[in-house]
């Protein structure tokens, strides 16, 4: 017969002393002498007893869990995010659950569920883009449980934290850069426009344009998922369109590859004929033909500001840095993309 799991009480029979005594040896209390807690220390080792920790965390009211909740995993912003998370968070003592909402509004609010139901310290959250308010979020808030938003979040949740870099300026210096290359025709790949950031990143879009003295063409700025296809779709549909441009910011690289694909198979010259801007910086963007500019977001470094930000609140207790924003600036990365002789 399979041998059980050794417990206080198997500890306690062996060295003829009280369980609740073997327990307080276990947990270092001042009420037990050295002497004996060497004794149970030295026993327990012997025995292969190991603590129940989430049993103990519990009793506490605590699991030293966070959860956190992306988009995509596959994505290497959010990937990146993960490691600077996890990096603080290992250090800290808290475990990590890792979610995907899959850009689904339904299965984020199922996950969101299940993370409070396994008594989570805090949440650690990048909506997705059918997410367009907090309602499903309000449990963390009127409970007093710490939630830190980074990249995207709700706008319609006040009193919480947030980690983001800078979307309208960084849209404003991908623009501003495009104009300086001479492009005066340049189109906006959106994703859904519910969504803070995208509208901050249209925002900016607007403003460089505006500041160069060039007309906002509403026909240029289309909104998609911003998948490969979407924005292999985007740019098909402006040159199909007979609409005429010679740059492209898009919302991330993914959609800004798509338009490459496309333009590319129609002999367009890039960045000659059309100069193109992406957002992200994931690795595919420096080894696709012609190499990608983009802004970098400095995931890694938003992970660990995020997970920090969490901890803090988790440990401190303390409301006042409950509602707390952190915003990062954008750097963007000049590559082939966009290399064009000024007036071309």
């Amino acid at each position: 017969m399979k041998k059980g799991k050794p417990t206080i009480h198997e500890i306690a029979r062996v060295l003829n002393i009280n369980s609740s005594t073997v327990s307080r040896a276990l947990n270092n209390s001042s009420r037990v002498t050295q002497k004996t807690k060497d004794k149970v220390w030295a026993k327990a080792k012997e025995l292969g007893y190991q603590r129940n920790l989430l049993a103990s965390n519990l009793r506490r009211n605590q699991t030293n869990t966070i959860g956190v909740v992306i988009p995509r995993i596959s994505r290497h912003f959010f990937s990146s995010t993960i490691a600077g998370i996890e990096e603080v968070a290992f250090t800290s003592g808290f475990n990590v659950i890792i979610c995907q909402s899959l850009e689904e509004l339904d299965r984020e609010q199922r996950i969101v569920k299940n993370l409070i139901a396994n008594r989570v310290d805090g949440i650690l959250i990048s909506v997705s883009m059918e997410t367009d308010n907090g309602k499903h979020l309000e449990y963390f808030r009127d409970n007093n449980i710490p939630l830190v938003f980074f990249d995207r979040h709700c706008e319609d949740m006040p009193g919480t934290s947030k980690v983001i870099i800078d979307d309208c300026q960084a849209a404003y210096d991908a623009v501003t850069h495009l104009i300086r290359k001479g492009c005066k025709k340049i189109a906006h790949f959106s994703g859904p426009g519910k969504l803070e950031i995208y509208k901050n990143r249209l925002k900016g879009y607007k403003q460089a344009l505006l500041d160069h003295q060039i007309t906002y063409d509403p026909r240029l700025v289309l909104s998609s998922r911003l998948m490969e296809a979407d924005g292999y779709a985007s740019a098909e549909k402006l040159l199909t369109n007979g609409i005429d441009i010679d740059g492209i910011f898009a919302a991330n690289d993914v959609s800004a590859i798509g338009a490459v694909k496309y333009l590319k198979k129609n002999d367009k010259k890039i960045p000659d004929d059309v100069a193109i801007v992406g957002f992200s910086n994931e690795p595919i963007s420096e080894v696709i033909e012609p190499s990608l500019t983009t802004i970098d977001q400095s995931g890694f470094e938003i992970g660990k500001m995020a997970c920090d930000l969490l901890i803090h609140n988790i440990q401190s207790g303390d409301n006042l840095v409950h509602n707390k924003t952190i915003i990062l600036n954008p750097t963007l990365i000049e590559r082939e993309s966009s290399n064009r002789k000024t007036g071309i």
